[in-house]
């Protein structure tokens, strides 16, 4: 048996070599990619590069803090998000990175 693996990068995970994984690929697809480049997906967790105020909600979120279970929304540039307070919290991908 065979202890070789590579890195399937669509997936983002170690496979074992003999195994054949089947990933669905759609011209359409959007890639998000945050602020240094890294490329997001749904469930990903972000950490702001910067204080951004919140239209609307009347707070601040400081730079640093974590948002977790971001969805992608289909715009290169948009992410949505959850955060203790505020509803619909959309974010610019520019501002954030993935942790």
């Amino acid at each position: 048996m065979s202890d070789e693996y590579t890195y399937d990068e669509a997936t983002g995970e170690w496979v074992a070599g003999g195994a054949t994984t089947a990933v669905a690929v759609d011209d359409g697809a959007v890639v998000v990619r945050d602020s240094v480049g890294n490329v997001l997906a749904d469930g990903d967790q972000v950490t702001l590069i910067k204080d951004l105020t919140v239209k609307g909600a009347g707070q601040t979120l400081k730079r640093g803090t974590l948002i977790k279970s971001i969805r992608l929304t289909g715009d290169a540039q948009e992410i949505d998000c959850r955060y203790e307070g505020i509803k619909g919290l959309v974010l610019r991908a520019e501002f954030v990175r993935k942790r």
